[in-house]
């Protein structure tokens, strides 16, 4: 045997890649099903839908006309045009083609754009709650996150007052998900104005917008580009992808759009990486732009009947405060009150709250603190009716045991 570690000699970029408390859940959730107890999640960021029929059928038949083999780095230059065609007609985005690149899903997009915009030392600011892999990435980068906390009482919106404050001549960029994972909410037209303001008067901050579930939207949300807002085109990175509206997770398929020349210095990142996206994948995004949006909108109005379901179930829970979502499929209920009089030796936080319930009554939720929003759990409804009821009334019996043990 060797006396020489691996371990020891890793990098140092993975300090800021410590276990994430959703991970940590996934891993306790599949330790405790391999002992044999019965686990309702309720962490599912996915849809459960399989991809529409019309998708997989261009799928395979690009497969059949020979599209097996390595395509351009930034895509297909048809696969872009009906990329930047979606965003003028429906987002009000003029990128064209040289404005866009195609990514190994939207992920790939955020990682690719802030490694090509952050320098070590930049600060990027956090509208919280965001999603977990965010403050990674910036980390990642060398650059500096800077969390502006949002209030639960007015439905997570966008602080534009604390964003304002939170500037400094050190600020590079701004990243922002609308509609929001996890809080489910979206921001207004109002909100996105107050945040272009900001924005335009910095020498050179820009704005990183996920809009991966713009499509899921419920009773008279609606969804808003910022990079349509004036003078905002060449400060905004939009990114989005297939995976939450066609249902289209495994096929690892997203994009992003912005100047030419920060696209260009992004497909450079990526070619440094991965190159370019699997070529019969990209042939089934034509068909899912041009044919699959009927589909798309039947997902988002189950996806509307299931928040009704959780919201009529979860109602009067004991220490809950709940805003209902008004986009994705998660909905981010508050506990603090609760948590702030429970005893010593109970569950004062997110984390040990969610990890109570798994173990005491075998229901999966996911810590808000992993996405900036501490005393909270993000449910999923994106799940089935039955593990929709069966998950909400473990949570209830978890929730009014505790309650009766507050103060």
């Amino acid at each position: 045997m060797s006396d020489f570690d691996p371990s020891a000699h890793l990098s140092e970029r993975l300090r800021c890649m410590e276990e994430s408390a959703i991970l940590r859940m996934s891993r306790l959730t599949r330790e405790l099903r391999a002992r044999g107890r019965d686990i309702v999640s309720l962490t599912l960021g996915e849809p459960d839908f399989d991809t529409p029929e019309v998708i997989r059928k261009a799928a395979c038949a690009a497969l059949e006309a020979g599209y097996t083999h390595y395509p351009p780095l930034p895509g297909f230059p048809e696969v872009r045009a009906a990329i930047a065609e979606k965003l003028r007609e429906e987002n009000g985005l003029d990128y064209g083609a040289q404005g866009v690149l195609v990514t190994t899903g939207a992920k790939q997009a955020l990682a690719n754009a802030v490694l090509a915009l952050v320098d070590p030392g930049d600060e990027v600011i956090l509208p919280a709650p965001y999603w977990v892999s965010y403050e990674i990435l910036v980390k990642l980068a060398g650059g500096v996150p800077v969390v502006v906390e949002a209030y639960a009482e007015h439905g997570f919106g966008l602080n534009v007052e604390r964003i304002a404050r939170a500037v400094t001549e050190r600020t590079k960029l701004v990243m922002i998900n609308t509609p929001c994972n996890p809080s489910g909410a979206v921001f207004t037209r109002e909100m996105l104005e107050g945040l272009a303001d900001i924005v335009r008067a910095h020498p050179r901050m820009m704005v990183l917008s996920d809009e991966i579930y713009e499509y899921i939207l419920f009773e008279n949300a609606r969804h808003v580009s910022i990079g349509a807002l004036p003078g905002m085109l060449a400060r905004t990175v939009t990114v989005n992808g297939f995976s939450k509206s066609h249902a289209m997770t495994g096929w690892r398929l997203g994009y992003a759009a912005a100047d030419p020349a920060v696209i260009s210095a992004m497909a450079k990142m990526q070619g440094a990486i991965t190159s370019g996206v699997n070529a019969f994948s990209q042939r089934a995004a034509i068909t899912a732009l041009a044919k699959a949006r009927p589909e798309a909108d039947r997902m988002a109005a189950d996806y509307a009947r299931r928040r009704t379901l959780m919201a009529e179930l979860l109602a009067g829970m004991p220490g809950m405060r709940l805003h209902l979502p008004a986009g994705t499929f998660y909905m981010l209920p508050d506990f603090s009150d609760l948590l702030a009089r429970l005893p010593q030796g109970m569950p004062r936080d997110d984390v040990a709250l969610a990890e109570w319930l798994l173990v005491e009554h075998g229901v999966s939720t996911v810590p808000g603190s992993a996405f900036g929003a501490p005393d909270t759990l993000r449910l999923s409804f994106s799940v089935s009716d039955a593990d929709i009821r069966e998950g909400v009334a473990r949570l209830r019996a978890g929730m009014e045991a505790l309650a009766a043990r507050s103060g």
